[in-house]
């Protein structure tokens, strides 16, 4: 069966949060969901289209990705995986979510199930090879699919890249992901972003603004 992707933009970040299925057996990419409006989406999304959620992933843990955690691994009871170098990234978002206005932000544990570059991951029917792509954060990781997607969080966007600013973040750190991983891939692949709409490799080879310097 084919592979389904649904995208949700949650918060105020306007993230975006990925259901990929092969029709029953499922993975939630990024739950940014915070309100529980969002919550409720999702969740009658999943109950409707009879999906079997068998894991939570994080390409990084910056507050605006892990909004949901909480709900979606109470909710689903699936296995959490993380990049062991966004471990403090993660423990870090309850010392500052209210600065941001998330005064009602559940903090979950940290994901017990760890990411490793180069690695292929399973569940069920879904099999996805995962990358480490720091710069934007130290653990950051893309999860890339043979049938011609990758999920890549905050690396790449359409026509621009992921902010450097940010504690972990360095720009000559993102551009090595960027150049000796993301273009790597078929310029046919398709890149789903962590914010706005979806490009591909080739389209971000020939517009990209971070290949101006």
């Amino acid at each position: 069966m084919a592979i389904q992707i649904q995208v949700f933009t949650f918060n105020a970040f306007e993230q975006n949060t990925y259901v990929v299925s092969d029709g029953t057996d499922t993975v939630i990419i990024d739950p940014g969901c915070y309100s529980k409006q969002e919550e409720q989406q999702l969740l009658t999304f999943i109950e409707h289209s009879n999906l079997d959620v068998k894991a939570i992933l994080y390409t990084h843990a910056h507050i605006d990705h892990i909004l949901g955690a909480e709900f979606c691994s109470s909710q689903f009871n699936a296995p959490s995986f993380l990049h062991p170098l966004d471990q403090p990234t993660w423990e870090s978002v309850k010392a500052y979510a209210h600065l941001y206005g998330f005064e009602n932000f559940k903090h979950a544990e940290i994901p017990n199930m760890a990411l490793e570059h180069g690695s292929e991951i399973k569940f069920g029917n879904l099999c996805f090879k995962v990358f480490h792509t720091p710069g934007h954060a130290p653990g950051h990781v893309v999860f890339y699919h043979q049938s011609g997607f990758v999920i890549n969080g905050d690396v790449l966007f359409q026509g621009s890249f992921g902010r450097v600013d940010l504690p972990g973040g360095d720009l000559m750190t993102l551009k090595k992901s960027i150049y000796e991983i993301m273009f790597q891939f078929p310029s046919q692949t398709i890149v789903y972003c962590g914010h706005g709409p979806s490009t591909t490799i080739g389209q971000e080879l020939k517009t990209n603004y971070i290949l101006q310097f």
